[in-house]
């Protein structure tokens, strides 16, 4: 018997899935019915409030920390937003929660026989590694790359990642070992189909920090300082690597090994190599944001 089979017929310790006293779940304070089958995914807590503003109606609400969930109805389907703060650390956290709360009796704390999927949007803002793809433009991953090292972590994780592009990326960056290995991780082709079928497609590397990971200097110098030029000229079946972020290879990651769908689209609002900045990337958020909720609920 395989430790997966051998871990949904265990009961579920109180110091590993912790609840609330109102029987909610740690960090994310939801229960089963406080969420959606649809769940669009953002950094800033704030923007949970812009996208929320576009519901028909708004059901429930909460926040602890910088987790905030609205669920409500946008043109007849019910749809959550959760902010997760940045980082895939807290990816982690988010992730786990929202499948735990699905897919476990929180009563029992016994894994359910039925399992229920969840679809994942993440909607986010990023920089360009490409020059030529302009500011307050949208991009969808179609493959994360994570550079954080967290799904190295889980059992079973080169059964989802594309261990053929592994290898070209550490052989043509020439990866430092002093690195965590790199993975790379599939969109799901249903949601890449849904809502991103007209947009720029390719590689997006989920970065752990937002200087030195992204390869920007301030007062310390990097380990590989030129890491940057060598994915802008990376290829591999046809991709390119568009941009950087710092939470899409663990939504990815784990939506796959959990068994759920994902998808990131993020709006550039800087070009790294043409060093330019939007000037009001909000605007073409709020844009985005309305794109993607009338695709969804199509």
């Amino acid at each position: 018997m395989e430790k997966t089979d051998i871990l949904k017929m265990n009961k579920i310790g109180e110091s590993e899935l912790i609840l609330n006293k109102d029987g909610s779940i740690f960090h994310l304070h939801l229960r089963p019915e406080n969420i959606a089958d649809t769940v669009i995914l953002v950094g800033d807590q704030d923007r949970v409030d812009m996208i929320s503003n576009y519901f028909d109606k708004i059901e429930f609400e909460v926040q602890n920390r910088e987790f905030k969930t609205h669920t409500g109805i946008y043109n007849g389907k019910r749809i959550s937003v959760v902010s997760t703060g940045i980082g895939t650390d807290n990816i982690d956290i988010v992730i786990n929660e929202l499948d735990a709360i699905c897919n476990i009796d929180l009563t029992t704390r016994m894994v359910k026989t039925a399992h229920k999927k969840l679809s994942f949007v993440r909607i986010g803002t990023s920089g360009a590694l490409q020059g030529d793809i302009p500011v307050d433009t949208p991009v969808a991953t179609q493959k994360s790359i994570g550079f954080d090292g967290l799904l190295n972590f889980y059992a079973k994780r080169e059964t989802f990642s594309d261990n053929e592009a592994e290898k070209a990326f550490l052989k043509h960056t020439e990866w430092n070992s002093k690195l965590a290995i790199p993975y790379f991780v599939d969109a799901s082709e249903t949601l890449l189909q849904k809502v991103a079928f007209d947009m720029i497609k390719g590689y997006t590397i989920s970065a752990p920090g937002f200087y030195g990971p992204q390869g920007r200097v301030l007062r310390l110098p990097l380990v590989d300082d030129r890491l940057n030029e060598k994915i802008t000229s990376f290829r591999h079946n046809g991709l390119q690597i568009n941009n950087y972020e710092m939470e899409s290879s663990a939504i990815y990651g784990l939506s796959k090994l959990l068994g759920h769908e994902a998808l990131t689209i993020c709006n550039i609002i800087a070009n790294r190599i043409r060093k330019e900045y939007s000037p009001d990337y909000k605007k073409a958020i709020e844009k985005l944001v309305v794109k993607v909720l009338n695709r969804l609920s199509e």
